[in-house]
């Protein structure tokens, strides 16, 4: 069955210019199976119309606090009433402000406060209007009161500025709503994912690094926050977006990620360490580019902090959990690295095969811990990461019902 199967979902349409993807939204809703209403603003009308929003939805569009049909049965009430959620894109600034007042001069803002349902706001306005503090103000309090942020995307925006306050694509928010309804198992835990390479500066126009891509990490990052989790996601360089709602930490080079690492995993009860981190930083770095000067070239390496061992060491150590990319005995060298670095489980794979591990889309992966070997077979990395999240999951558990 379908996540969104049944499930009864408002979508407030306000009066932003990207009111012109919610038709898309709603097909896409749809499609996973929830059953959309749709309630717009005065300023939404300006930008969509009701009639296209009524033919997508299969529903009556409720355009008016004051329609006396609808009032008859106390219509914002039962919507209200009737949602499992309600959701706000675009969200501009106006409704921000005026949800955050407590006012109730519109149908939409007089369901926000007439509803039990939980509200997920996207944020859609121009980058200036989101980082002015009246705004952040209003979002602040919002997260306070138990309000879901949904974005806001960064990048070109319609009146030609570059940065934050575009709404999510309408991909991300069909994904944010199905998983508001997935089983929230992690919670009460916050876990701390490192993911992608690092970068180790030879001068300032090169370095040293790997072929990881970040995509296994970033896919445990999403399945943990999928499942309840409060994420902190420390990431090398790499050219895939973070998943919406974690929070993200870039670094570049493995001295930074140690650093950083060690600065979150003292409040986290989960440490996945997926990044690929080089074992070695340049002695000197050249603080000009070096000429090539002669047929051979010397660089003096020494060796990085090792941060999942590092961890491991640490009082109050969270539950922790290594990764070993390997290219022949992968056993023999992941069961090694588990029992030497003192580590809870350790997930291995071959990246030597073709279709797996580094710049791939799929990957296979055997977890190991002191006593057991358990085998995720070749998948996209988004389900490998799922399985994955749910095993660490159960490790966790069993070993704090022996505490």
């Amino acid at each position: 069955m379908q996540i969104l199967q049944d499930k009864k979902i408002v979508l407030g349409i306000t009066g932003g210019i990207a009111a012109y993807k919610t038709p898309e939204l709603v097909r896409r809703l749809k499609d996973h199976g929830a059953d959309i209403r749709v309630v717009m603003t005065e300023g939404a009308k300006a930008f969509i119309t009701p009639l296209t929003l009524q033919a997508v939805s299969g529903n009556h569009v409720s355009d008016s606090l004051l329609d006396s049909q609808a009032e008859l049965a106390m219509g914002h009430i039962e919507l209200a009433k009737w949602a499992d959620l309600i959701i706000i894109a675009p969200a501009t600034a106006d409704i921000i402000a005026r949800i955050t007042a407590g006012m109730a001069n519109d149908l939409l803002s007089t369901l926000c406060l007439a509803t039990s349902a939980p509200i997920a706001i996207a944020p859609a306005m121009n980058q200036q209007m989101w980082h002015a503090k009246a705004t952040q103000v209003n979002i602040s309090t919002l997260k306070q009161w138990g309000f879901h942020l949904w974005g806001p995307g960064a990048g070109e925006q319609a009146c030609g500025d570059i940065g934050l306050g575009r709404m999510l694509d309408v991909n991300e928010l069909v994904t944010l709503s199905s998983d508001f309804f997935v089983d929230k198992y992690l919670q009460d835990q916050h876990w701390v994912i490192t993911a992608g390479p690092t970068r180790e500066a030879i001068d300032p126009v090169r370095y040293i690094s790997n072929h990881s891509s970040g995509k296994m990490g970033y896919a445990i990052a999403h399945a943990a926050l999928r499942a309840g989790a409060q994420v902190t996601l420390i990431s090398g360089p790499v050219n895939i977006p973070a998943p919406a709602g974690c929070e993200l930490i870039q670094v570049t080079s493995a001295e930074q990620m140690h650093q950083q690492a060690l600065i979150y995993v003292p409040q986290a009860t989960t440490f996945v360490a997926c990044a690929a981190v080089a074992d070695y930083r340049v002695a000197d770095i050249a603080d000009e580019k070096i000429k090539k000067d002669s047929e051979h070239m010397q660089i003096s390496l020494i060796k990085n902090h090792d941060i999942v061992a590092d961890v491991a060491n640490l009082a109050n150590k969270p539950f922790i959990v290594g990764f070993a990319a390997e290219t022949q005995n992968v056993e023999h060298y992941a069961r090694g690295k588990l029992m030497r670095k003192n580590l809870d489980l350790i997930a291995a794979n071959d990246v030597a095969k073709a279709g797996q591990g580094f710049n791939s889309d799929d990957n296979a992966l055997t977890l190991y811990s002191a006593i057991d070997k358990i085998e995720i077979p070749l998948a996209n990395k988004q389900i490998v990461a799922k399985q994955l999240v749910s095993l660490i999951n159960q490790h966790y558990l069993a070993k704090n019902a022996k505490k």
